[in-house]
């Protein structure tokens, strides 16, 4: 059974990325995708991350919440 606290913060870590609030801020703030990208086609994701994101996604897991919210903060800098 899967216990882990699914936020921001945790996303990021399971992503393999710094996962403070200032460092997600920095990563938000310096990445953008537009309205015809889907997130796990953005250029800055590896392989990995992508494949998580898709099957997060395709699953609509317990992940996915959390990676709506990331697409949205995303979208909002483009």
């Amino acid at each position: 059974m899967d216990t882990t606290k699914h936020d921001i913060n945790t996303l990021f870590a399971q992503l393999g990325l710094p996962n403070t609030e200032a460092e997600i801020d920095a990563f938000i703030a310096s990445h953008a995708i537009s309205d015809t990208t889907l997130l796990q086609d953005a250029p800055f994701w590896d392989e990995a991350q992508q494949h998580f994101i898709a099957e997060s996604l395709a699953v609509d897991g317990d992940w996915s919440e959390v990676i709506d919210e990331l697409d949205s903060r995303l979208r909002q800098n483009n």
